[in-house]
Protein backbone atom coordinates (compact mmCIF):
# COMPACT_ATOMS: atom_id res chain seq x y z
CA UNK A 1 0.00 0.00 0.00
CA UNK A 2 1.39 3.24 -0.78
CA UNK A 3 1.56 6.31 0.59
CA UNK A 4 -1.38 8.85 -0.24
CA UNK A 5 0.95 11.56 0.22
CA UNK A 6 4.29 11.67 -1.20
CA UNK A 7 7.04 14.11 -1.16
CA UNK A 8 9.57 12.62 -3.47
CA UNK A 9 12.60 13.16 -6.09
CA UNK A 10 13.31 9.46 -8.52
CA UNK A 11 14.50 7.95 -6.01
CA UNK A 12 10.94 8.19 -4.24
CA UNK A 13 13.28 9.63 -1.07
CA UNK A 14 11.63 11.62 2.24
CA UNK A 15 7.88 10.43 1.73
CA UNK A 16 5.42 11.92 3.99
CA UNK A 17 3.12 10.42 6.35
CA UNK A 18 0.08 8.72 5.55
CA UNK A 19 -3.03 6.87 6.99
CA UNK A 20 -2.01 3.66 8.34
CA UNK A 21 -1.19 0.64 7.32
CA UNK A 22 -1.82 -2.91 8.37
CA UNK A 23 1.47 -3.06 9.27
CA UNK A 24 5.11 -1.12 8.22
CA UNK A 25 5.93 -1.24 4.91
CA UNK A 26 9.74 -2.34 4.69
CA UNK A 27 10.87 0.63 3.21
CA UNK A 28 14.32 2.39 2.64
CA UNK A 29 15.57 5.07 4.65
CA UNK A 30 17.34 7.85 3.20
CA UNK A 31 20.41 7.01 4.87
CA UNK A 32 19.98 3.50 3.71
CA UNK A 33 20.11 4.88 0.17
CA UNK A 34 24.01 5.88 0.85
CA UNK A 35 24.95 2.70 2.18
CA UNK A 36 25.86 -0.42 -0.13
CA UNK A 37 23.20 -3.23 -0.89
CA UNK A 38 24.22 -5.58 1.31
CA UNK A 39 24.78 -3.12 4.82
CA UNK A 40 20.81 -2.71 4.30
CA UNK A 41 19.54 -3.81 7.74
CA UNK A 42 16.30 -5.80 7.63
CA UNK A 43 13.52 -4.65 9.06
CA UNK A 44 10.93 -6.97 11.26
CA UNK A 45 7.71 -7.01 10.75
CA UNK A 46 6.02 -5.53 13.57
CA UNK A 47 1.92 -4.93 15.04
CA UNK A 48 1.71 -1.60 15.21
CA UNK A 49 -0.92 0.52 16.78
CA UNK A 50 -2.78 4.06 15.71
CA UNK A 51 -2.47 5.87 19.11
CA UNK A 52 -5.17 9.11 19.62
CA UNK A 53 -3.75 11.95 21.47
CA UNK A 54 -5.89 14.13 22.36
CA UNK A 55 -4.38 17.57 22.85
CA UNK A 56 -5.18 21.39 21.53
CA UNK A 57 -2.73 21.82 17.98
CA UNK A 58 -2.33 25.65 17.86
CA UNK A 59 -1.20 27.79 14.80
CA UNK A 60 2.86 28.97 15.69
CA UNK A 61 3.03 33.07 16.66
CA UNK A 62 4.99 34.88 14.05
CA UNK A 63 6.22 34.26 10.63
CA UNK A 64 8.98 34.03 8.59
CA UNK A 65 11.79 36.81 8.31
CA UNK A 66 12.35 38.30 4.31
CA UNK A 67 15.75 37.32 4.09
CA UNK A 68 15.87 35.83 0.66
CA UNK A 69 17.21 32.62 -0.02
CA UNK A 70 19.20 31.12 -2.78
CA UNK A 71 17.96 27.46 -2.45
CA UNK A 72 19.12 24.44 -4.02
CA UNK A 73 17.54 20.83 -3.58
CA UNK A 74 16.86 19.84 -6.95
CA UNK A 75 17.50 17.97 -8.95
CA UNK A 76 18.56 16.08 -5.73
CA UNK A 77 20.10 13.22 -7.08
CA UNK A 78 22.31 14.75 -10.04
CA UNK A 79 23.81 12.42 -12.41
CA UNK A 80 24.24 15.54 -15.42
CA UNK A 81 26.57 18.11 -15.31
CA UNK A 82 24.54 21.87 -15.15
CA UNK A 83 22.88 24.62 -13.53
CA UNK A 84 21.40 23.33 -10.54
CA UNK A 85 19.80 27.08 -9.78
CA UNK A 86 20.91 30.18 -10.96
CA UNK A 87 19.56 33.91 -10.55
CA UNK A 88 21.61 34.92 -13.16
CA UNK A 89 20.19 37.29 -16.24
CA UNK A 90 18.92 34.90 -19.06
CA UNK A 91 20.49 37.64 -21.67
CA UNK A 92 23.18 36.06 -23.74
CA UNK A 93 22.65 32.74 -22.22
CA UNK A 94 22.53 29.43 -24.32
CA UNK A 95 19.41 28.33 -22.10
CA UNK A 96 18.01 31.48 -21.02
CA UNK A 97 14.94 29.80 -18.91
CA UNK A 98 17.78 27.87 -16.67
CA UNK A 99 18.17 31.68 -15.24
CA UNK A 100 15.64 33.57 -12.64
CA UNK A 101 17.25 37.00 -13.14
CA UNK A 102 17.08 37.65 -9.29
CA UNK A 103 19.77 39.77 -7.53
CA UNK A 104 20.85 39.77 -3.69
CA UNK A 105 21.31 42.74 -1.68
CA UNK A 106 22.39 43.08 2.24
CA UNK A 107 21.22 39.67 4.50
CA UNK A 108 20.84 36.39 1.91
CA UNK A 109 21.52 32.75 2.43
CA UNK A 110 22.78 30.26 -0.02
CA UNK A 111 21.32 26.33 0.91
CA UNK A 112 22.10 23.26 -1.17
CA UNK A 113 21.61 19.63 -0.81
CA UNK A 114 22.12 17.17 -3.38
CA UNK A 115 23.51 14.10 -4.23
CA UNK A 116 25.92 12.82 -6.47
CA UNK A 117 25.11 8.90 -7.54
CA UNK A 118 27.16 7.09 -10.42
CA UNK A 119 25.49 4.67 -12.64
CA UNK A 120 27.76 2.34 -15.07
CA UNK A 121 31.48 2.43 -15.38
CA UNK A 122 34.25 4.25 -13.63
CA UNK A 123 32.44 6.11 -10.72
CA UNK A 124 32.95 9.71 -11.32
CA UNK A 125 33.83 12.72 -8.49
CA UNK A 126 31.16 15.10 -9.18
CA UNK A 127 31.96 18.93 -8.65
CA UNK A 128 29.65 21.49 -6.71
CA UNK A 129 30.17 25.13 -7.44
CA UNK A 130 28.57 28.47 -6.16
CA UNK A 131 29.28 31.09 -8.29
CA UNK A 132 28.43 34.65 -7.23
CA UNK A 133 28.83 37.80 -9.93
CA UNK A 134 29.05 41.65 -9.44
CA UNK A 135 26.90 43.39 -11.73
CA UNK A 136 27.58 46.52 -10.76
CA UNK A 137 30.37 49.33 -11.50
CA UNK A 138 31.97 49.25 -7.94
CA UNK A 139 33.76 46.31 -6.06
CA UNK A 140 30.93 44.30 -3.40
CA UNK A 141 32.28 42.94 -0.38
CA UNK A 142 30.87 39.65 0.50
CA UNK A 143 30.68 38.56 4.34
CA UNK A 144 30.37 35.50 5.26
CA UNK A 145 28.51 35.70 8.80
CA UNK A 146 28.39 31.88 9.31
CA UNK A 147 28.58 28.45 7.01
CA UNK A 148 29.37 24.91 6.41
CA UNK A 149 29.38 22.05 3.54
CA UNK A 150 29.79 18.31 4.67
CA UNK A 151 29.82 15.38 2.65
CA UNK A 152 27.66 12.19 3.45
CA UNK A 153 31.19 10.16 3.88
CA UNK A 154 33.38 11.05 5.68
CA UNK A 155 32.28 14.09 7.22
CA UNK A 156 28.55 12.97 8.51
CA UNK A 157 27.72 9.24 8.31
CA UNK A 158 23.97 8.37 8.62
CA UNK A 159 25.03 6.59 11.69
CA UNK A 160 22.01 5.16 14.97
CA UNK A 161 21.82 7.41 17.46
CA UNK A 162 19.41 6.84 20.81
CA UNK A 163 16.49 9.08 20.57
CA UNK A 164 17.94 12.07 22.69
CA UNK A 165 21.83 12.48 23.02
CA UNK A 166 23.01 15.86 25.06
CA UNK A 167 25.84 17.41 22.72
CA UNK A 168 27.56 20.19 24.74
CA UNK A 169 30.64 20.61 22.19
CA UNK A 170 28.87 19.56 18.90
CA UNK A 171 30.17 16.34 18.05
CA UNK A 172 26.52 14.23 17.46
CA UNK A 173 25.17 14.41 13.98
CA UNK A 174 24.07 11.78 11.76
CA UNK A 175 23.84 12.65 8.01
CA UNK A 176 25.46 15.89 6.41
CA UNK A 177 22.19 17.53 7.24
CA UNK A 178 21.75 17.41 10.75
CA UNK A 179 26.28 18.60 11.14
CA UNK A 180 25.63 21.42 8.90
CA UNK A 181 22.53 22.70 11.07
CA UNK A 182 24.66 21.77 14.17
CA UNK A 183 27.02 24.47 13.30
CA UNK A 184 25.17 26.68 12.37
CA UNK A 185 23.11 26.56 15.62
CA UNK A 186 26.35 27.33 17.20
CA UNK A 187 26.95 30.30 15.21
CA UNK A 188 29.90 28.49 13.30
CA UNK A 189 31.99 29.41 10.17
CA UNK A 190 33.55 25.96 8.75
CA UNK A 191 37.18 26.95 7.87
CA UNK A 192 37.13 26.52 4.26
CA UNK A 193 35.24 29.89 4.07
CA UNK A 194 36.79 32.93 4.48
CA UNK A 195 35.35 35.51 6.47
CA UNK A 196 35.88 38.20 3.68
CA UNK A 197 35.40 37.89 -0.32
CA UNK A 198 35.37 41.49 -2.51
CA UNK A 199 34.36 40.91 -6.30
CA UNK A 200 35.09 43.58 -8.59
CA UNK A 201 32.45 45.19 -11.05
CA UNK A 202 31.51 42.76 -13.53
CA UNK A 203 33.43 39.82 -12.24
CA UNK A 204 32.85 36.35 -10.94
CA UNK A 205 34.03 34.69 -7.48
CA UNK A 206 33.89 31.10 -6.68
CA UNK A 207 32.27 30.82 -3.30
CA UNK A 208 32.50 27.43 -3.20
CA UNK A 209 34.17 24.83 -5.64
CA UNK A 210 34.01 21.47 -3.57
CA UNK A 211 33.85 17.65 -4.63
CA UNK A 212 31.19 15.03 -4.00
CA UNK A 213 33.28 12.12 -4.56
CA UNK A 214 31.51 8.46 -5.13
CA UNK A 215 33.38 5.08 -4.91
CA UNK A 216 31.97 1.53 -6.15
CA UNK A 217 29.14 0.70 -9.16
CA UNK A 218 26.58 2.09 -8.00
CA UNK A 219 27.00 4.18 -5.09
CA UNK A 220 26.15 7.56 -3.76
CA UNK A 221 27.40 10.54 -1.63
CA UNK A 222 25.67 13.65 -0.62
CA UNK A 223 26.70 16.80 0.51
CA UNK A 224 24.79 19.49 2.59
CA UNK A 225 25.70 23.66 2.61
CA UNK A 226 24.48 26.44 4.35
CA UNK A 227 25.65 30.23 4.20
CA UNK A 228 24.23 32.91 5.93
CA UNK A 229 25.95 36.07 3.78
CA UNK A 230 25.85 40.33 3.66
CA UNK A 231 26.61 42.26 0.82
CA UNK A 232 26.92 45.93 0.46
CA UNK A 233 26.17 45.64 -3.11
CA UNK A 234 23.92 43.45 -5.82
CA UNK A 235 25.25 39.86 -6.91
CA UNK A 236 23.63 37.01 -8.61
CA UNK A 237 24.23 33.78 -7.49
CA UNK A 238 24.27 30.04 -9.02
CA UNK A 239 24.60 26.60 -7.87
CA UNK A 240 26.49 24.19 -10.49
CA UNK A 241 27.61 20.90 -11.08
CA UNK A 242 30.47 19.22 -12.93
CA UNK A 243 31.74 15.93 -13.85
CA UNK A 244 35.78 16.19 -12.41
CA UNK A 245 37.66 17.42 -15.39
CA UNK A 246 40.22 14.91 -16.37
CA UNK A 247 43.59 16.21 -17.20
CA UNK A 248 46.00 14.36 -20.26
CA UNK A 249 46.69 11.16 -18.37
CA UNK A 250 43.20 10.60 -17.07
CA UNK A 251 43.19 12.00 -13.58
CA UNK A 252 40.44 13.95 -12.17
CA UNK A 253 41.14 17.83 -11.69
CA UNK A 254 38.80 20.39 -9.60
CA UNK A 255 37.00 23.05 -12.70
CA UNK A 256 38.45 25.93 -13.29
CA UNK A 257 36.69 29.16 -12.52
CA UNK A 258 36.48 29.72 -16.39
CA UNK A 259 35.29 26.87 -16.74
CA UNK A 260 32.55 27.30 -14.58
CA UNK A 261 31.64 30.48 -16.22
CA UNK A 262 31.51 28.73 -19.10
CA UNK A 263 29.04 26.19 -17.65
CA UNK A 264 26.72 29.52 -16.65
CA UNK A 265 26.92 30.68 -20.37
CA UNK A 266 26.68 27.28 -22.17
CA UNK A 267 24.69 25.32 -19.95
CA UNK A 268 21.39 23.87 -19.45
CA UNK A 269 20.18 22.57 -16.24
CA UNK A 270 21.80 19.61 -14.87
CA UNK A 271 19.15 16.26 -14.24
CA UNK A 272 17.72 14.07 -14.32
CA UNK A 273 14.59 16.23 -13.52
CA UNK A 274 12.64 15.52 -10.32
CA UNK A 275 9.23 14.68 -10.56
CA UNK A 276 7.04 17.86 -11.14
CA UNK A 277 5.33 18.91 -8.42
CA UNK A 278 1.10 18.85 -8.14
CA UNK A 279 -0.44 22.43 -8.91
CA UNK A 280 -1.87 23.83 -5.49
CA UNK A 281 -5.23 23.52 -4.61
CA UNK A 282 -5.65 20.27 -7.51
CA UNK A 283 -8.54 18.45 -6.29
CA UNK A 284 -6.36 15.04 -6.23
CA UNK A 285 -5.40 12.43 -3.07
CA UNK A 286 -1.69 11.86 -3.77
CA UNK A 287 0.29 15.11 -4.30
CA UNK A 288 3.78 15.27 -5.08
CA UNK A 289 5.62 18.13 -3.61
CA UNK A 290 8.27 18.30 -5.60
CA UNK A 291 12.08 19.42 -4.68
CA UNK A 292 12.98 22.68 -4.19
CA UNK A 293 15.07 25.06 -6.77
CA UNK A 294 14.84 29.02 -6.78
CA UNK A 295 14.40 31.86 -4.40
CA UNK A 296 12.53 31.54 -1.39
CA UNK A 297 11.73 34.15 0.87
CA UNK A 298 12.90 33.19 4.71
CA UNK A 299 16.00 32.64 6.75
CA UNK A 300 14.35 32.44 10.50
CA UNK A 301 10.93 32.13 12.03
CA UNK A 302 11.34 34.20 15.23
CA UNK A 303 8.60 34.29 17.81
CA UNK A 304 7.46 34.94 21.59
CA UNK A 305 4.89 31.98 22.11
CA UNK A 306 2.39 33.44 24.01
CA UNK A 307 -1.57 33.68 25.40
CA UNK A 308 -2.30 36.42 22.85
CA UNK A 309 -0.44 38.61 20.89
CA UNK A 310 1.82 40.95 22.60
CA UNK A 311 1.20 39.11 25.71
CA UNK A 312 4.38 38.22 28.29
CA UNK A 313 3.39 34.95 29.58
CA UNK A 314 2.08 31.20 27.85
CA UNK A 315 -0.03 29.99 30.65
CA UNK A 316 0.31 25.88 30.95
CA UNK A 317 -2.13 23.27 30.37
CA UNK A 318 -3.95 22.16 33.49
CA UNK A 319 -2.61 18.72 35.23
CA UNK A 320 -2.88 16.19 32.31
CA UNK A 321 -3.41 18.05 29.76
CA UNK A 322 -1.17 19.17 26.91
CA UNK A 323 -1.32 21.89 23.72
CA UNK A 324 0.99 21.70 20.94
CA UNK A 325 2.67 23.85 18.28
CA UNK A 326 3.42 22.92 14.53
CA UNK A 327 6.77 22.99 13.14
CA UNK A 328 7.41 23.03 9.78
CA UNK A 329 3.49 22.68 8.76
CA UNK A 330 2.73 22.55 4.69
CA UNK A 331 0.36 22.47 2.25
CA UNK A 332 -1.81 19.42 3.14
CA UNK A 333 -0.19 18.94 6.24
CA UNK A 334 -1.12 21.72 9.15
CA UNK A 335 -2.37 19.19 11.14
CA UNK A 336 -5.44 21.20 11.53
CA UNK A 337 -4.30 24.57 12.41
CA UNK A 338 -4.63 25.59 8.61
CA UNK A 339 -1.27 27.69 9.14
CA UNK A 340 1.36 26.58 6.07
CA UNK A 341 4.95 27.23 7.03
CA UNK A 342 6.55 26.62 4.31
CA UNK A 343 8.70 29.60 2.27
CA UNK A 344 7.13 31.35 -0.31
CA UNK A 345 9.37 31.04 -3.71
CA UNK A 346 9.84 34.70 -5.01
CA UNK A 347 11.10 32.31 -8.54
CA UNK A 348 11.75 28.85 -9.24
CA UNK A 349 11.14 26.76 -12.12
CA UNK A 350 8.58 24.99 -13.65
CA UNK A 351 9.12 21.58 -12.87
CA UNK A 352 9.69 22.59 -9.27
CA UNK A 353 8.24 22.89 -5.87
CA UNK A 354 5.76 25.63 -5.48
CA UNK A 355 6.95 26.35 -1.85
CA UNK A 356 9.85 25.37 -0.20
CA UNK A 357 8.29 22.53 1.73
CA UNK A 358 10.51 21.54 4.47
CA UNK A 359 12.24 24.70 5.41
CA UNK A 360 14.91 23.62 5.25
CA UNK A 361 18.09 24.99 6.42
CA UNK A 362 15.35 27.95 8.24
CA UNK A 363 15.66 28.74 11.85
CA UNK A 364 13.10 28.18 14.39
CA UNK A 365 13.78 30.36 17.49
CA UNK A 366 10.60 30.26 20.17
CA UNK A 367 10.64 32.12 23.69
CA UNK A 368 8.26 30.69 25.83
CA UNK A 369 7.50 32.70 29.02
CA UNK A 370 6.00 29.48 30.72
CA UNK A 371 3.35 30.44 33.52
CA UNK A 372 1.68 28.79 36.14
CA UNK A 373 -2.19 30.63 37.16
CA UNK A 374 -2.24 28.40 39.90
CA UNK A 375 -1.53 28.55 43.84
CA UNK A 376 -0.02 25.09 43.88
CA UNK A 377 3.40 23.67 42.28
CA UNK A 378 3.46 22.08 38.50
CA UNK A 379 5.20 19.88 37.10
CA UNK A 380 5.66 21.00 33.12
CA UNK A 381 7.88 18.98 30.06
CA UNK A 382 8.45 20.34 26.98
CA UNK A 383 8.85 17.57 23.96
CA UNK A 384 9.43 17.65 19.82
CA UNK A 385 7.18 15.17 18.51
CA UNK A 386 6.42 13.34 14.74
CA UNK A 387 2.54 12.91 14.35
CA UNK A 388 1.36 11.50 11.24
CA UNK A 389 0.60 14.17 9.03
CA UNK A 390 -2.71 15.02 8.58
CA UNK A 391 -4.68 17.99 7.16
CA UNK A 392 -7.68 18.25 9.47
CA UNK A 393 -8.58 19.42 12.95
CA UNK A 394 -9.97 16.13 14.95
CA UNK A 395 -9.04 17.41 18.29
CA UNK A 396 -5.54 15.64 19.01
CA UNK A 397 -2.84 13.88 17.49
CA UNK A 398 -1.81 10.50 16.08
CA UNK A 399 0.89 8.53 16.62
CA UNK A 400 1.96 4.66 16.26
CA UNK A 401 3.02 2.76 18.80
CA UNK A 402 5.82 1.79 18.36
CA UNK A 403 6.57 3.89 15.92
CA UNK A 404 7.52 3.17 12.68
CA UNK A 405 10.79 2.21 11.71
CA UNK A 406 11.71 5.24 9.37
CA UNK A 407 13.27 8.36 10.62
CA UNK A 408 12.15 11.47 10.07
CA UNK A 409 13.84 13.46 11.84
CA UNK A 410 17.75 14.09 13.23
CA UNK A 411 18.64 16.97 14.30
CA UNK A 412 20.21 19.48 16.98
CA UNK A 413 18.43 21.32 19.64
CA UNK A 414 18.91 24.06 21.89
CA UNK A 415 17.30 24.95 24.80
CA UNK A 416 17.76 28.12 27.59
CA UNK A 417 16.05 28.14 30.49
CA UNK A 418 16.73 28.68 34.47
CA UNK A 419 16.58 25.31 35.87
CA UNK A 420 14.90 24.97 39.31
CA UNK A 421 17.94 25.43 41.57
CA UNK A 422 17.80 29.63 39.69
CA UNK A 423 20.72 28.19 37.57
CA UNK A 424 20.68 29.39 33.90
CA UNK A 425 21.23 26.27 31.53
CA UNK A 426 21.99 25.94 28.32
CA UNK A 427 21.71 22.49 26.61
CA UNK A 428 22.59 21.26 22.91
CA UNK A 429 20.04 17.67 22.78
CA UNK A 430 20.68 16.04 18.87
CA UNK A 431 17.43 14.02 18.73
CA UNK A 432 16.05 11.71 15.78
CA UNK A 433 12.78 10.38 15.75
CA UNK A 434 10.84 7.95 14.02
CA UNK A 435 7.60 8.60 12.18
CA UNK A 436 4.94 8.32 14.45
CA UNK A 437 7.10 8.90 17.82
CA UNK A 438 5.54 10.56 20.41
CA UNK A 439 8.88 11.40 22.27
CA UNK A 440 9.82 11.84 25.65
CA UNK A 441 10.27 15.42 27.44
CA UNK A 442 13.60 17.29 26.42
CA UNK A 443 12.95 19.12 29.88
CA UNK A 444 11.01 18.46 32.95
CA UNK A 445 10.47 22.15 35.02
CA UNK A 446 8.99 22.06 38.37
CA UNK A 447 6.87 25.42 38.71
CA UNK A 448 5.88 26.94 42.18
CA UNK A 449 2.53 28.77 42.30
CA UNK A 450 2.35 31.60 40.59
CA UNK A 451 5.81 31.67 38.80
CA UNK A 452 6.68 32.63 35.82
CA UNK A 453 9.66 30.68 33.92
CA UNK A 454 11.13 31.55 30.27
CA UNK A 455 12.40 28.91 27.58
CA UNK A 456 13.99 29.42 24.74
CA UNK A 457 13.74 27.05 21.97
CA UNK A 458 16.10 26.90 18.63
CA UNK A 459 16.42 24.50 15.87
CA UNK A 460 17.43 24.83 12.10
CA UNK A 461 14.48 22.67 10.39
CA UNK A 462 17.22 19.87 9.03
CA UNK A 463 17.68 18.50 5.22
CA UNK A 464 17.28 14.18 5.71
CA UNK A 465 13.62 15.01 7.93
CA UNK A 466 10.57 15.12 6.87
CA UNK A 467 7.66 17.52 8.37
CA UNK A 468 6.15 18.33 10.22
CA UNK A 469 6.57 18.14 14.03
CA UNK A 470 5.18 19.59 16.41
CA UNK A 471 6.35 21.36 20.03
CA UNK A 472 4.12 20.39 22.94
CA UNK A 473 3.82 21.60 26.65
CA UNK A 474 2.06 18.97 29.07
CA UNK A 475 1.28 19.36 32.75
CA UNK A 476 1.88 16.36 34.34
CA UNK A 477 -0.83 14.38 36.39
CA UNK A 478 1.17 14.04 39.83
CA UNK A 479 -0.38 10.33 40.17
CA UNK A 480 -0.97 9.31 36.57
CA UNK A 481 2.20 10.74 34.52
CA UNK A 482 5.32 9.63 37.41
CA UNK A 483 4.22 6.18 37.06
CA UNK A 484 4.73 5.95 33.64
Amino acid sequence: MLPLFSFITLAQVFPFPSPLPTQPLPRVTPQELLLPRESLPTQPTLQIQEVFQPQEIRPLPGQLDTVPVLNSNSPEVVQTDGILTSTFPPEGKASPSAHLNYAFQGRFDIFAHHIARSRSGTPRTLFQAILLNNPTSRPVTIEILQGASYLTRPDASFIQLPAYVEDPLGTVYAGPGSRVMNDLLRGRRQGSFPRIVVIQPGENHLLMNLPIPVSGSPGSNGRTTLMRLQSNGSVYGASLAMFAPLTEDRRERSPTLEEWQTLVVKGGLAGPRDVPPTPPNLNVVKVFYGRVSGVAVGSQWQSMVTDAPKGDRLTIPKKGRSFSYGLSTLYRGTLGTGQIQSAKLLARYPDTAYQAHGNYGIQYSLTMPLYNPTKQKQTVTLAIQTPLKDDKSKGGLLFYKPPENRIFFRGTVRLRYTDDTGTTQTRFIHVTQQRGEAGEPLLTLNLPGGDRRIVQVDLLYPPDSTPPQVITVKTLDDIRDASR
